[in-house]
């Protein structure tokens, strides 16, 4: 299973998602993690803000597009198409009470990237058929990073989702350099963590602790 797709004439890396969550503006230097660990092996950043409000998100969109730009590293924002749009980022991510990916498509055209969340064979199935670029795949294991998370649907039902998806996956949820080459044993493309580097007290060692373990993974396939 390929591991990049090429878009605006560059490849994309899936190996290693950043989910730039804004619970963490005021917890660490925010701007100052993002840039340094982009350096370390960060392949993709996708920015989720929950609890802002629109002019907060979108400064906090044009602060990291700024930094990931030079970089080459793709940008995606979390739900909200106007946010993407307005900071000009590479794409969105939508989850399933958001707005349905063909209107999305619709908004934003075929050269932006959406991918959607999918927790399921069937729900992995219609996002595919839909024209989803890659999939968020998970939670696979417990997480404290989402409020009322799902029951973790685990290794051998990511598998399963992998063995009928022709499109990348991003496996998430309780993903750290412990397990992250278990995780991508199942032959998904990537990983999305936030916690693991994010929560973690130095996060440039923990980001390239990850990186190890998915390249370590990826040679043995």
């Amino acid at each position: 299973m390929t591991v990049v797709i090429i878009l605006k004439m560059r490849l994309i890396d899936w190996s290693l998602c950043l989910i730039a969550d804004t619970e963490y503006l005021s917890k660490i230097n925010f701007f100052s993690v993002i840039e340094e660990v982009a350096e370390q092996g960060v392949s993709l950043v996708q920015l989720r803000s929950k609890k802002t409000d629109s002019k907060t998100f979108l400064n906090t969109a044009l602060k990291i597009k700024k930094i990931l730009s030079p970089l080459n590293i793709p940008f995606i924002i979390n739900d909200s198409i106007d946010i993407a749009l307005a900071c000009q980022a590479d794409g969105v991510h939508l989850g399933q009470k958001d707005l349905p990916l063909p209107y999305a498509r619709e908004i934003l055209g075929r050269d932006k990237i959406i991918g959607m969340t999918a927790s399921n064979s069937e729900l992995a199935k219609k996002a595919e058929s839909e024209g989803a670029d890659y999939l968020g795949v998970g939670p696979v294991f417990y997480t404290e990073s989402k409020q009322k998370a799902k029951k973790p649907i685990g290794l051998k039902q990511l598998s399963l989702i992998r063995k009928n998806i022709n499109i990348p996956i991003l496996a998430i949820g309780g993903i750290k350099s412990q397990n992250a080459a278990e995780v991508m044993s199942t032959g998904v493309d990537g990983v999305a963590v936030i916690s693991a580097i994010l929560g973690s007290k130095d996060p440039k060692v923990s980001t390239q602790k990850l990186v190890q373990e998915i390249k370590k993974q990826k040679s043995k396939i």
